[in-house]
């Protein structure tokens, strides 16, 4: 059985000075996370991470993530792609090009005709779109990046509220340590704000906690 206070507990793995403990780095900090998780709950982290590749992300990944039983992965990757797609939508429409063309969904021939939330393996509806053209039509790079991933955080925020001592924490905690690590490589400065956020969050949440900082 999974050791959900302890690992809650122990989630800011990383120091003030926004920079991984001992020389580790993201998959330092997932391997603590994983050792006191039992075989189910290390799965659903497993498939979190394998979302995280670009590579990894086909319609049958996407069929697969909105059939899962837990929710943070169903809505989490229903999210994503929505957001994906919304990408796609605003460049086609700046090319001139189809709507949907190379949108992508979920489809899955061999499963049955919907998904378990009843849409047919599509993103279903999603209410962000304006908001994320909104962003995508800015002019600077990281500007636009920055809001995107601050909205893929509220999200997270969203699909983890009243969860604290359970996997659904794990996961969201695992979502957003991937955005900071991303920013840690792209933009220090803008990591270093994420990361901030981050520690906040868990701080604020999850009261006698004693924390190290440097």
């Amino acid at each position: 059985m999974s050791n959900y206070e302890y690992i809650i507990a122990s989630l800011p793995f990383l120091t003030a000075d926004f920079k991984y403990a001992d020389g580790g780095g993201f998959n330092s900090v997932i391997a603590e996370i994983k050792r006191d998780l039992d075989e189910k709950d290390a799965a659903l982290v497993d498939f979190l991470l394998k979302g995280f590749s670009d590579k990894e992300l086909t319609p049958d990944f996407y069929a697969e993530a909105l059939r899962s039983r837990n929710r943070f992965l169903r809505e989490y990757f229903r999210f994503d792609l929505n957001l994906r797609n919304a990408k796609v939508r605003y460049l086609n429409a700046q090319l001139g090009r189809e709507p949907d063309m190379d949108v992508m969904t979920g489809e899955d021939p061999d499963a049955a005709d919907v998904d378990i939330d009843g849409f047919r393996f599509t993103g279903g509806e999603f209410e962000e779109e304006q908001k994320v053209d909104s962003i995508l039509a800015g002019e600077d790079l990281v500007t636009r990046e920055k809001g995107l991933d601050d909205i893929l955080w509220e999200k997270v925020d969203s699909l983890s509220v009243f969860h604290y001592f359970d996997i659904e924490a794990v996961l969201a905690y695992i979502a957003k340590l991937h955005i900071v690590n991303r920013w840690l490589a792209l933009d220090e400065e803008v990591g270093r704000e994420q990361f901030r956020r981050l520690v906040q969050e868990v701080r604020g949440t999850f009261k006698g906690v004693n924390y190290t900082e440097q």
